[in-house]
This record gives structure tokens, C-alpha cells and sequence, in this order.
């Protein structure tokens, strides 16, 4: 009996020394991709930052931070670099597809798998940029809507989320949106001398990224729009030139617009043992390989949803399913 206690407790001690050197390499070892992907991811899911700051100075995890940062800044699309099609400027119908009168040309939306080895990824690819709207819950400023309840609410074939929500602790209730919101050409959501980082359309359902305040978006004549970011792509180029962007690997969102005015809604998975999740600069990669102009990243984490044909495609990260959100992309 006490050669057996000994035993358990030489595999005990011996179980730490090795959590504890797997420890010390992974945060002070060569393997620095390791350990930024660890500090990044931890420092942006705010409840376990005590994974990073239980090793590392706070001067060293602002290094790390500060090297993987993403440079979005002072950045704006060129709304004339996109060319609309003349048949995809009609109206959109709610149907899956259809022939325009004028050209044998397609308004489709094509639904891809574009998952890996490392996570499970959707895309949602529509012709016509005319079918995308930011919607928003019918109780916006008190409770949210789950994605799926929103585009049956809106007669929407399917959609994404879009921006983020107050949600403190986690238990927000999805209803009330941080930064501002735009809906069918008017301000439903924000304050007017605010300038942060619109992601929306204009009236010529071009994709428009930039840092603008309520009166310029008016000016710009934005009609439906959420506040975001980071911006991923800008008139074709990337943001994020080293690194891993920042913020970790997560289930992600984004939204994207090639230069014919092809709308491009990604999501990836995360938080699961089959889809750890993406980081920016794969999810950046992933829209520069399907031909994206410019693309921003919208709210990702447990709010992650794609919707098709009223089913839902992914699966959100929280045991309880979708979350109640304040606001979504939808292809009418």
C-alpha cells in the first residue's frame, strides 16, 4: 500500500515537472510563434488574461501585442475602384437565383465550404451587392435577436452577424450596439460626434471602410452600416503585414467586396477540439484568395453565426447556441 502511495505521488511530481517545462518552453523557449498566438489569444478573450500575465511582464506582453498589431489606421476604401455590374445593379430578388431581362447574367449566392485541417469555414458569395442590409433587432436598446430569428423576421434568405454589443461579464443581452448603426439610410443606433470605423454600404452597394462620424456617413450617403474592425483589406491590400494580426486565434466573421462588387460573408469556427478557430491573418488570407477588394473583420467569438435557407450552417462556440445580437448582414 505504501509502495503504491509513493508511485502516485512520484507520477504527480512528475506530471508537473513536465506541465511546468512544457511551460517554460512555450513562454520562454525559441518558439515565439507559440507563445504570441498564446498571449494574443488570451489578451483579447479578457477573462484569461491571467494566462499570460501569470509568466510574462506586462512590458513584454505589450512587445508582443504591439508586434502583431494590425495596421488599419488612416485607412479608406475607394468606393470608384468597384464597378457594379449593370445587371447587379437591379433589384435584388428573394429568390436563390435568377436571369436578369437585359444579359443571360446570374444574381446567385453560393454557399462554400472552405474549412481546413485546423478549422471548419463558411463563405456565403452573392452576385449582387443590392441584396445585402444591415438589420436590427425589433427590440434594439433592450434585447437582440438570434440570427435565425432575424432573417425569418426579415424574409431573408440568409446572412451573418454584424456588429458588436455591450456585454459586460457576459450577460449582455444583445440588445444594445457599441458604436453606431445604419439602417436603409438611417441612423437607428449611435452618437453623432463619435468617429469610428464604419463597415457598410452605400447607396451603390459598394463596400465602404473607414473612420467617419455619423454627419460624413450621412454625407457619404450610407445606407446601412455598422461600427467594426479591424479592417482586413483596403482597395487591395492587406493590413496586416507581419504577424498574426493581434487578436489571437477565435471564431471569426467577416465581410468582404470584390471589385466587380461580389459580396463575400466568411465564417469560421472556434473554441471547438475540431475548429480551434483563426486568426486575422488567416481569415485575412482566406478573402485575398477569393479575389476580396476590401474586407473588415465584424464581431467574432461566441457571436459567429451564418444562416442559409433558414438553417444554420456553423456552430457558434457556447453550449447554448446563437446568441441574441443586435444587429446582422442579411441577403434579402
Amino acid at each position: 500500500m505504501k509502495i503504491l502511495k509513493n508511485l502516485v505521488i512520484f507520477i504527480c511530481i512528475q506530471l508537473v515537472v513536465v506541465f511546468t517545462f512544457d511551460l517554460v518552453m512555450v513562454y520562454y523557449g525559441p518558439f515565439t510563434n507559440i507563445r504570441d498566438m498564446i498571449v494574443t489569444t488570451a489578451m483579447t478573450t479578457f477573462s484569461h488574461q491571467y494566462i499570460a500575465k501569470a509568466f510574462l511582464s506586462d512590458k513584454t506582453i505589450s512587445e508582443i501585442m504591439d508586434k502583431n498589431k494590425i495596421d488599419d489606421k488612416n485607412k479608406y476604401s475607394n468606393e470608384e475602384a468597384i464597378q457594379v455590374s449593370a445587371a447587379q445593379e437591379e433589384e435584388g430578388s428573394s429568390q436563390d437565383e435568377k436571369t436578369t431581362n437585359t444579359k443571360e447574367v446570374k444574381d446567385t449566392v453560393e454557399l462554400k465550404n472552405v474549412s481546413t485541417e485546423k478549422y471548419k469555414a463558411y463563405m456565403l458569395i452573392v452576385s449582387n451587392p443590392k441584396r445585402i442590409s444591415v438589420v436590427t433587432s425589433d427590440k434594439l436598446g433592450k434585447i437582440g435577436m438570434k440570427l435565425s430569428e432575424m432573417t425569418e423576421y426579415y424574409n431573408a434568405i440568409g446572412g451573418i452577424n454584424a456588429g458588436g454589443f455591450a456585454d459586460e461579464g457576459g450577460r449582455g443581452s444583445g440588445g444594445t450596439p457599441t458604436g453606431f448603426v445604419i439602417q436603409d439610410g438611417k441612423v437607428v443606433f449611435g452618437k453623432e460626434n463619435e468617429r469610428l470605423g464604419l463597415i457598410g454600404f452605400n447607396q451603390d452597394s459598394v463596400l465602404v471602410l473607414g473612420q467617419y462620424t455619423l454627419k460624413e456617413a450621412r454625407d457619404k450617403k450610407i445606407r446601412d452600416a455598422v461600427s467594426f474592425g479591424p479592417f482586413l483589406i483596403v482597395n487591395g491590400e492587406p493590413t496586416i503585414k507581419s504577424g498574426n494580426g493581434g487578436w489571437g486565434i477565435q471564431p471569426r466573421t467577416v465581410i468582404g467586396q470584390k471589385k466587380d462588387g461580389t459580396v463575400l460573408m466568411l465564417v469560421v469556427d472556434g473554441r471547438r477540439v475540431d475548429s480551434v478557430g483563426a486568426t486575422l491573418k488567416e481569415v485575412q488570407d482566406v478573402m485575398l484568395e477569393y479575389g476580396a477588394y476590401n474586407a473588415a473583420n465584424l464581431d467574432g467569438g461566441s457571436s459567429t453565426t451564418m444562416i442559409y435557407k433558414h438553417k444554420l450552417v456553423n456552430k457558434p462556440s457556447t453550449p447554448a447556441g446563437q446568441r441574441f445580437l443586435p444587429s446582422a448582414f442579411i441577403i434579402k
